[in-house]
């Protein structure tokens, strides 16, 4: 497709970055690509396919041992080659960046009006500290936070993570750039609140004439937001397009595999699937857990939830932030604190039970976090990790310890990867030792918390293989907590709806998802995303007639 006909905001000409100096490897081979004012234009590929390390090329941001050749010209003006010092007057001036954590970004210990104003006046320090404020107050209001003067005296954990994302959006906006980098701005958001995050964006762009480059892997969004879409793959542009043409009518067989892999809900096939005659593994009754304390009061995060697992059974817990769903998820676990209910483990009532007792029936529960990054330790191989509970609670040692490694990770995929450090592997590849070490001491019981929300549609696919061919072998009970409806409906064989700590609706994956009988079920449902713009446009101007 040919460039845009408007002088663009952002023009790349023949961009190449290399890693390395003595034997450098390339990474992104000539690329080009254009923006023009108001337009989104998406830059989507799975992991290792450059279109972060584009971003990171037009903002000066690139590691020390990286070097980028070619054009990257912002109205015109050459951005390579500037001094570090032009760069930083171009970086939050002209070209501001909206990260992918919304919490990560804000500083804890300041509240939320402190730390717009810093950003405002970074920018004009001749600002009366009242103007500043005042301006503050504008952005926050620009980007829909409600009752903005109030907000500014709080601090980022008592946001939720849609706010903190829009204070994000704020602070970008506070010295009007003329271009926005949003890299992943959704990702960790309820679709619900993602919805509302990317009316926001659209508004902001088409509105007031940005520039909009947003790295994605989440075709929904893509749908949702962009006007043009780039698909890379190992550094290269394989297709570019408007975004109806790129995903309604892909050319390249890349771009294809890509859109075959995002779950899509209701395509699933009915699973005939009956647990009810199995043997009970989960039964959580009447749960209640209760944070705070008299001084500084108490916070219900659940209240009065039931729910009940089968052996070979996968309920999915759904529901917003703040829902209660990964709460029940810690309680399970024992890193909750139970006020009320009671929660039985194949049998052993983990309320009454002995200290003693607990112990060993936690110990046939397995846990896989969001972030396998933070799970895995950095100093151990991939054998080393998987190992390690199977030394420390089953006493494995010698070649009955590295038989049993290497069948798990064999089971997984990666025995070809036994010898590696973790920032040696992919995010998928992390999920999937992540997800060995889970199962590694033959679970009763598995607590699954977000396992594939930071992953690419096409290494979600494959995670959500390994994890069902597991499942189905080893035959445990799951508990997967999600907001992306459409892997609950690919994986689960239940759902459990929760907001606000309690159950909303529960019933099997095809009840509650293709028939569901609460609003607010509805209201889920209706805000996942597809890779579709005409849906989502549809959806849009709902949600939009609605609000008015």
């Amino acid at each position: 497709m040919s460039a845009p006909t408007t002088d663009p905001v952002l023009g790349i000409r023949d961009l190449r970055v290399r890693f390395g100096t003595r034997n450098p490897i390339e990474v992104v081979h000539g690329l080009d690509l254009d923006i023009a004012p108001g337009e989104v234009v998406a830059v989507v590929g799975e992991s290792g396919s450059g279109k972060s390390v584009t971003a990171l090329s037009v903002i000066g941001l690139l590691p020390e041992n990286a070097h980028a050749t070619g054009s990257v010209k912002l109205h015109g003006r050459e951005l390579l080659g500037l001094s570090s010092g032009e760069l930083r007057r171009v970086r939050g001036a002209q070209i501001a960046l909206i990260s992918q954590d919304p919490v990560a970004s804000l500083n804890p210990v300041f509240t939320i009006g402190f730390q717009v104003v810093e950003a405002v006046r970074a920018h004009n320090r001749s600002l009366s500290a009242g103007a500043a404020r005042r301006r503050a107050i504008e952005l926050l209001e620009l980007v829909e936070i409600p009752e903005p003067a109030r907000r500014m005296k709080q601090y980022p954990h008592e946001l939720s993570g849609g706010q903190c994302q829009r204070v994000g959006i704020a602070m970008a906006l506070a010295s009007d750039p003329q271009l926005l980098i949003a890299d992943e701005p959704t990702t960790a958001l309820d679709v619900t609140v993602q919805a509302e995050v990317l009316d926001v964006l659209a508004r902001l762009g088409r509105r007031d004439g940005r520039a909009v480059l947003l790295i994605t892997h989440d075709m929904g969004v893509v749908a949702e937001l962009a006007d043009r879409v780039v698909v890379m793959r190992d550094g290269e542009l394989v297709e570019q397009g408007t975004v109806r043409g790129v995903l309604l009518t892909p050319t390249a067989s890349y771009t294809k595999q890509l859109l075959s892999a995002v779950p899509r809900i209701g395509e699933r096939a009915a699973s005939g699937k009956t647990a009810a005659d199995a043997p009970l593994v989960l039964d959580v009754a009447d749960l209640e857990v209760t944070y705070g304390g008299r001084l500084r009061g108490f916070f219900r995060a659940v209240e009065g939830v039931s729910l009940q697992v089968h052996r070979g059974e996968i309920l999915g817990l759904v529901g917003e932030s703040g829902s209660g769903k990964s709460t029940i998820g810690r309680a399970i676990i024992g890193a909750a604190p139970v006020t009320a209910g009671s929660i039985t483990v194949d049998g052993i009532d983990m309320r009454t039970a002995t200290r003693a007792v607990r112990r060993e029936t936690r110990r046939r529960i397995g846990v896989v976090f969001q972030n396998p990054a933070m799970s895995l330790n950095p100093r151990y191989t991939v054998r080393q990790s998987v190992e390690e509970p199977l030394k420390a609670i089953k006493g494995l040692r010698g070649s009955e310890l590295t038989d049993r490694a290497d069948a798990l990770l064999e089971s997984v995929g990666l025995l070809d990867r036994a010898g590696r450090y973790s920032h040696e592997l992919s995010g998928g590849q992390k999920q999937r030792v992540a997800i060995a070490r889970g199962v590694a001491l033959d679970p009763a019981l598995l607590i699954a918390d977000e396992p594939t929300s930071a992953l690419d549609v096409s290494v979600q696919a494959q995670v959500l293989d390994v994890f069902r061919e597991l499942q189905e072998r080893l035959n445990f009970a799951c508990v997967f907590i999600s907001h992306d409806l459409a892997v609950i409906d690919e994986l689960c064989d239940s759902v459990t709806v929760l907001r606000q700590g309690s159950i909303i609706e529960s019933g099997s994956r095809e009840q509650v998802l293709q028939y569901p009988s609460d609003d607010y079920t509805k209201r889920l449902l209706a805000a996942a995303p597809v890779p579709d713009p005409d849906v989502q446009q549809e959806r849009r101007a709902a949600r939009l007639a609605a609000a008015v």
